[in-house]
């Protein structure tokens, strides 16, 4: 490539890129300069159509603006043209050079011109010239001027800058086709006749409504039932409407009606005749019905709830929805109570639940329902599922066949209280035939009926109902009392806690062994086993302390270590019976219950000899005492519950019939009238149960004190004293069985035996002030004192625990027997199968509750102590009172 005019070739190289960035900077600079008023005007022009100036300007304004705009542009292009002058090469490298300094290319183009010819003298020079084309190839592009200030003092090109911009953000490019319109022959109606028209969609669709102007002619598609409205103007009769898409029939308002609204019901045409006019194709879209499906079978809870799984969907989402119930007459055995036809009883109706938050149009929910005291409970119905979208379509389920969930009762009388209930609710003709199966399933109430009270509560429903039925056919009410009351005398009978502990094991045994029969859920069969568990450990703990009064506590010599059952090895064998129901292998599970059965049958608990001696007797004696306060201090603060709940300020000496029901006589249980560490028991029946009542009771136990196996029937003697002075007497009963037992502890003259005694007398003082504050009816107060009477108590077990064993030898105890770990006797085990406690204590240093149990359970107690305390509403004393646990505890 030939080099540079003027430039040899090795400096031209360098300057190549600089030199053409230079030319064209110069090119930009003297087309800015030349041009910018043409750019200017139109840029002012296309601003001024854009926003429709031309539409709201007379027409002699228009084109006098026309011209002008034209006669400027024309005049400043002549002038830019004119002025405009391509830059050379020469002007480039000047420009260029001048921004080096010594102005290296201009020394490159120059000619020696003394010494030439000279050999030395051109070896100068031509270091020179060398040294300046070194300096040149460093030459960078000069940046172009574009400042036209001075040209242009008043920003004329800042203003139609910003018309533009204003125009292309809020104007319209079409407007300036109606420049078309301006011209001669154009008719002048025509220039002022103009429409607007909008597609509104219906709100529940979330869709944009639609500007018909923007839109062009041809297919449009909108939901059905849109509401399409329409403005003509200009002369009434120049625009006319034509449409097929509303359907509307008898007085429709006239075509050319400067305002119409209609709905787009159907497919069809809109158009808009006459100047500017338009049409459209329309198809309409329909909004589908909803759709709604029940997700797999019906489930039942353990407390008999009805869990239903279903799916629901719809274009624009669903709004509602409800589900029917029906009896399925069909598919039900009308045998006994249903063999008559039924009582007219409306259909279930309930609601579905919907989403809260998020997408309606396709979602699955899960119906949760009690229908345990429906008649209908566990027979076969049908169950409908109907959704609701916003246009008022309703979309249903096919019906589907399920047993109506209820809860299962495995008690055999409990279950014949259920169908008898559910006779009487299916049809009153039923009453004579439910009053008799009532009579002679109770026939022998001792052998029926566990709970006294449960046969008292059932005679009277049985006269009340015989009553009812002698005076014609049942009312709503009466039925209606009726089985609500049998149905909580069922739940007395399958939920309520048996006193004797071997009952209550022998119901749980026999209810799980129903379960596996009827092949029960793993839930029921999780409940039931938890059940077992309590009632086997409540047997155990009570069959213990029965084993030193039937003299069963020392092992015989024969027995075979052999055949001891440990807990852990029972536990073992309750987790085995559990899996065994869960896997179904019933067989096997009924095998090992059947076992298990003989072993709580056969079941003793022995311990080690060597227990005896007055250190023992004397610990025996502090917990019986300790547990009595206990029980006190129970009541008590079950007395402060019940003034907080009549409204009675604190102080104040609750009245006897607020007691939650201990002075009426429905079992015939007194207050505790037997001094601590004796055992009284009383029965009565009071007349409160639909009977005359005899108020018989009885009381066992030596050195009871008068009326303690007393009940408060008709036939007992009434205590005319206040609860406060009943509860002051037993605390003052507890502090004289402390002063005895204090008397007779052994000990005396040790460090351990002394400190036993002061904590003894500290807990009797604390018993003191406990009494004095319950005679002055300060409930809250006796109970801080009665707590610390019972700390008092633990503190002088554990000194005397601590004496206990000092004084024996280690490794033996007094007659010479080997002791284990904690100085006990190796064979010594709890009911539960645990060591006993170091140092005497009374229990175990084992953990009751495993693993994090222990925690949540206090964590639990915690949480509910302090929502008690954060409520307003409870009374000033109570929420005290609280507050001062948590600061303890």
């Amino acid at each position: 490539m030939t080099g540079l005019p003027d430039l040899p070739e090795t400096a031209a190289r360098p300057l190549r890129r600089a030199l053409l960035l230079t030319r064209l900077g110069m090119v930009s600079e003297r087309l800015v300069r030349g041009f910018w008023p043409a750019v200017a005007i139109v840029m002012a022009v296309l601003a001024c159509l854009m926003f429709g100036l031309q539409d709201v300007l007379p027409l002699e304004a228009f084109w006098a603006g026309s011209v002008l705009a034209v006669l400027g542009l024309g005049w400043t292009l002549w002038r830019g043209v004119r002025g405009f002058r391509w830059p050379s090469r020469a002007e480039a490298l000047g420009r260029l050079d001048a921004t080096l300094p010594g102005r290296p290319i201009q020394a490159i183009t120059d000619r020696q011109a003394i010494g030439a010819g000279d050999a030395a003298s051109e070896a100068v020079w031509a270091a020179h010239v060398a040294r300046m084309a070194e300096r040149a190839g460093a030459a960078r592009a000069r940046a172009p001027d574009l400042k036209i200030a001075r040209r242009d003092p008043f920003a004329l090109r800042y203003v139609a800058l910003v018309a533009f911009v204003m125009a292309v953000l809020f104007g319209s490019i079409l407007r300036v086709a109606s420049v078309s319109q301006m011209g001669p022959g154009v008719d002048a109606a025509a220039e002022t006749a103009a429409w607007e028209g909008w597609v509104e969609p219906p709100a529940y669709t979330g869709k944009p409504s639609l500007y018909l102007a923007d839109i062009p002619a041809g297919p449009l598609s909108v939901p059905k039932g849109s509401r399409l409205t329409l403005r003509l103007y200009g002369e009434v009769g120049q625009l006319i409407v034509d449409e097929t898409v509303s359907g509307r029939v008898g007085e429709v308002e006239g075509a050319s009606e400067p305002a119409q609204s209609f709905q787009v019901v159907r497919d069809g045409k809109l158009a808009i005749d006459g100047p500017g006019g338009r049409e459209w194709a329309i198809s309409v879209v329909d909004d589908k019905p909803p759709t709604i499906e029940p997700v797999g079978e019906a489930t039942r809870t353990v407390k008999g709830e009805m869990r239903q799984d279903f799916h629901a969907s719809d274009d624009y989402g669903v709004v509602a929805g409800h589900a029917t119930i029906r009896l399925d007459m069909s598919r039900l055995d009308r045998r006994y109570g249903l063999a008559i036809d039924p009582e007219p009883r409306d259909p279930i109706e309930i609601d579905l639940p919907l989403p809260v938050t998020g997408d309606r149009s396709d979602f699955t929910e899960t119906i949760t329902e009690d229908f345990t005291q429906h008649p209908w409970a566990m027979l076969p119905v049908t169950i409908t599922l109907y959704a609701e979208d916003a246009a008022g379509q309703e979309g249903a389920s096919g019906p589907a066949e399920i047993i109506l969930p209820g809860r299962r009762f495995f008690d055999v009388m409990a279950k014949a209280l259920v169908e008898n209930r559910r006779d009487i609710l299916w049809n009153r003709a039923n009453a004579p035939r439910v009053a008799q199966v009532l009579r002679a399933v109770s026939w022998h109430p001792d052998d029926a009926f566990r709970q006294p009270g449960v046969y008292l509560k059932l005679r009277t429903v049985i006269r009340r109902l015989e009553s009812e039925l002698e005076k014609g056919p049942l009312s709503d009410e009466v039925r209606d009392e009726i089985a609500d009351v049998l149905w909580s005398l069922a739940l007395e009978i399958e939920d309520g806690n048996l006193a004797d502990a071997l009952e209550r094991l022998r119901q749980a045994q026999e209810r799980l062994a129903e379960a596996i029969r009827n092949g029960a859920t793993q839930d029921e069969i999780a409940k039931l086993m938890d059940e077992l568990r309590e009632a086997m450990d409540d047997y155990i703990a009570k069959l213990a302390e029965a084993a030193p009064e039937q003299g069963t506590d020392q092992p015989n010599p024969g027995d075979d270590p052999g055949n001891m059952m440990t807990a852990n090895q029972l536990d073992e064998m309750l987790k085995q019976l559990q899996q065994l129901m869960e896997e179904g292998r019933t067989a096997e599970a009924q095998a090992l219950l059947e076992q298990l059965n003989q072993l709580m049958e056969n079941m003793q608990v022995t311990r080690a000899p060597g227990q005896g001696g007055p250190g023992q007797e004397a610990m025996k004696g502090l917990s019986e005492t300790l547990r009595e306060q206990q029980e006190l201090s129970d009541d008590t603060f079950g007395d402060l519950q019940e003034q907080f709940g009549q409204g009675q300020q604190p102080g104040q000496q609750p009245g006897a019939e607020g007691r939650d029901g201990r002075q009426d006589g429905a079992q015939g249980q007194g207050r505790r009238g037997v001094r601590p560490g004796q055992r009284g028991q009383g029965q009565g029946v009071g007349p409160d149960e639909g009977e005359g009542g005899d108020g018989q009771g009885q009381g066992q136990g030596d050195g009871q004190e008068p009326g303690a196996g007393q009940g408060s029937g008709s036939g007992g003697t009434p205590d005319t004293r206040s609860p406060g002075e009943q509860l002051a007497d037993r605390q003052d009963a507890l502090r004289d069985l402390l002063r005895e037992q204090e008397r007779g502890m052994p000990g005396a003259g040790t460090v351990e035996g002394d400190a036993a005694r002061e904590a003894l007398d500290r807990a009797g003082e604390a018993m003191d002030r406990a009494e004095e504050a319950l005679r002055e009816g300060d409930l809250a107060g006796a109970l801080d004192r009665q707590a610390e009477a019972m700390e008092a108590l633990r503190e002088g077990m554990r000194n005397l625990g601590e004496m206990m064993a000092q004084q024996q030898q280690p490794g033996q105890d007094g007659n010479g027997q080997n002791l284990g770990q904690n100085g006990q006797p190796p064979g010594l085990r709890d009911p539960l199968g645990r060591d006993p406690g170091n140092n005497g204590r009374v229990g175990t240093d084992e953990q009751l509750l495993q693993g994090e149990d222990v925690y949540r359970r206090a964590r639990e107690i915690l949480d509910e102590l302090r929502r008690r305390s954060a409520d307003q509403e409870r009374p000033e004393a109570e929420r005290d009172y609280l507050k001062r646990l948590l600061d303890r505890f």
